[in-house]
């Protein structure tokens, strides 16, 4: 169906709302949303759009609940927007740190998941090759979440054909770190250099502040990953980030590492001493450099093994309750 361009402005600025929400939007809410962003419709007139967005396949009805955005609908969404959203990437990860209500102790509340769709038929293949990732312990947790066609994964809904699963987002470490009164800087995304089983350097970065886009998604599909012959052999590239916090602070973050750990996720992979390289980058006077593994390490491992799969990293936040062992997959 033709829109005239003003049509498509409405369009996007409808997924834009869709994609701020972790629940099915009715029209009646959409219309009242669209307001913040100077666009007013009537119901009938957000059912249209909704219509068109649907036969495109960005947004997905569920039942009388309303709508969802779709994987497709946050990609278009992403290229629409991307030349206003240089720096977005990190505006993202304060609000999903912010949002985390995750208590390690008590392992109750909110936490941040990346969620990857996978070929139904491609599915039992893809866990095979993320094993190793899992067994070598390069992954953020153990703990996976997984969604049937036209059931919701954080914010997005999985098409059909298509199996969800949610990785733990490294952010997760953020958000716990903010409610101890800890105020993360998250520098880059990148890809880590591993020498005989130990963290040596970043072979690759690209900041927050500068991008649109998230950095993981960009070297798993630029296959500048080896996070199975990491496993295998203690040698390769995987995928992982930077944050540095203020040196005071360094005694109350390897706390919260390690009740983290004892949670089942270790999000921090290393961390530095103050002003003290870490991984050969330079860390500002009185700030402590953190590494963390990258979420998304067992989805690289299944890419580098041949299985094509669609990622939507930092794709929403779900219960801690709905996570599951990876093991208990394989079984």
């Amino acid at each position: 169906m033709q829109v005239a361009p003003d049509g498509e402005r409405k369009i996007i600025t409808i997924l834009k709302v869709l994609s701020e929400s972790t629940e099915p939007l009715g029209s009646t809410t959409i219309a009242r949303q669209l307001e913040r962003h100077g666009i007013f419709l009537s119901e009938r007139a957000v059912r249209y759009h909704l219509r068109i967005s649907d036969e495109r396949g960005y947004t997905e009805p569920m039942g009388h609940d309303g709508r969802m955005i779709t994987p497709r609908g946050q990609e278009e969404l992403r290229l629409a927007l991307a030349p206003e959203q240089v720096g977005l990437l990190q505006d993202k990860l304060e609000l999903l740190a912010f949002h985390t209500t995750f208590d390690p102790v008590r392992k109750t509340g909110l936490l941040p998941v990346n969620a990857t769709m996978i070929a139904r038929d491609k599915f039992p293949a893809a866990l095979d090759a993320m094993s190793a990732a899992f067994e070598s312990g390069l992954c953020v947790s153990h703990l996976v979440a997984t969604a049937q066609e036209g059931e919701k994964l954080g914010s997005v809904v999985v098409p059909a054909g298509k199996i969800g699963f949610a990785t733990v987002c490294s952010v997760v470490a953020n958000g716990v770190l903010l409610k101890a009164g800890i105020p993360v800087q998250s520098r880059f995304g990148g890809v880590l250099e591993i020498i005989a089983s130990k963290p040596r350097r970043f072979v690759a970065i690209i900041h927050y502040a500068g991008t649109s886009l998230d950095p993981s998604e960009q070297y798993i599909n630029a296959k500048m990953t080896s996070v199975r012959e990491v496993a295998r052999s203690g040698q390769g590239k995987i995928l992982a980030n930077f944050r540095d916090i203020p040196a005071p602070a360094r005694s109350i973050a390897a706390e919260v590492a390690d009740s983290l750990n004892k949670a089942g996720i270790n999000a921090i992979y290393t961390m530095g001493n103050t002003s003290d390289p870490v991984c050969q980058t330079p860390v500002a006077l009185n700030r402590v450099g953190m590494v963390m593994l990258g979420g998304l390490n067992p989805v690289a491992a299944a890419f580098e093994a041949g299985i094509d799969m669609d990622n939507i990293a930092e794709s929403g936040m779900i219960d801690f309750q709905q996570l599951t062992s990876f093991w208990k997959l394989k079984t």
